[in-house]
């Protein structure tokens, strides 16, 4: 197991003007809805019309495909409706049990450092985790946040572990949107359609799936705090 080091100590400064906005959306949000919202929000909040902004949401069961998807990898292409997507990395499921978090931030007033904010996503999310007595991890070959699964069998003589979060982000003039997904109670088989983030050799966990009875507003509150920590206050 080779884990990623935290980059995130003393990175993001507390900046002066507006917080950001926490919105949580009710029921669930039709993704290429939400596209278009993201992109018009990232759009108003380079030009200072608007303040940043973290949106949670649910979807219906779908696929994404970000930029370095590969065919191969959609292994059953009729089972689920399938978007193409401008964020980074390569098949991902969405549906209902997991919590999607949008986060469109002003990296150019923040730091212009890719590699940085992917990981302070990650430690976001691993703080909010920790919330729940669950250990998430980095991985220095695989963007994501994983959990070891001692209960499972060994695999290479290494112990088991499974993705619980996954992270996606696209970039317009150092302005973030799309963001990160966590499994709270969704349903795990239908990852069975893709490979997901094109990684094979390891599975997907949810935090049911570990035996904890998390709601998805038990998560929201984790997140609200873990993200005034890593990235400041919110509104």
């Amino acid at each position: 197991m080779n884990i990623r080091q935290d980059l995130t100590a003393s990175f993001w400064p507390r900046l002066p003007g507006p917080p950001v906005e926490w919105r949580i959306e009710p029921g669930l949000t039709d993704y290429a809805t939400a596209l278009r919202l993201m992109e018009e929000r990232a759009a108003a909040i380079r030009a200072e019309a608007a303040p940043e902004m973290v949106w949670l949401v649910e979807h219906p069961p779908l696929y994404t495909a970000g930029t370095s998807a590969k065919a191969a990898d959609l292994v059953a292409p009729d089972l689920l409706p399938v978007f193409q997507t401008g964020r980074g990395g390569e098949y991902t499921y969405h549906g209902p049990g997991q919590r999607v978090g949008y986060v469109m931030l002003d990296l150019k007033r923040r730091r212009e450092d890719v590699r940085v904010f992917v990981a302070s996503l990650e430690q976001w999310i691993i703080g909010a985790l920790a919330r729940f007595n669950v250990r998430g991890e980095r991985r220095e070959d695989r963007v994501g946040v994983w959990v070891v699964r001692p209960d499972r069998p060994l695999v290479n003589g290494d112990m088991a572990e499974e993705k619980i979060a996954a992270i996606g982000i696209r970039l317009r003039k150092w302005v973030s949107f799309h963001g990160i997904a966590i499994n709270v109670e969704p349903d795990l088989s239908h990852y069975a359609g893709i490979v997901p983030c094109g990684i094979a050799e390891h599975g997907v966990t949810s935090l049911v799936d570990l035996g904890l009875p998390v709601t998805m507003a038990d998560l929201d509150l984790a997140l609200k705090a873990s993200f005034e920590e890593v990235f400041g206050p919110l509104s």
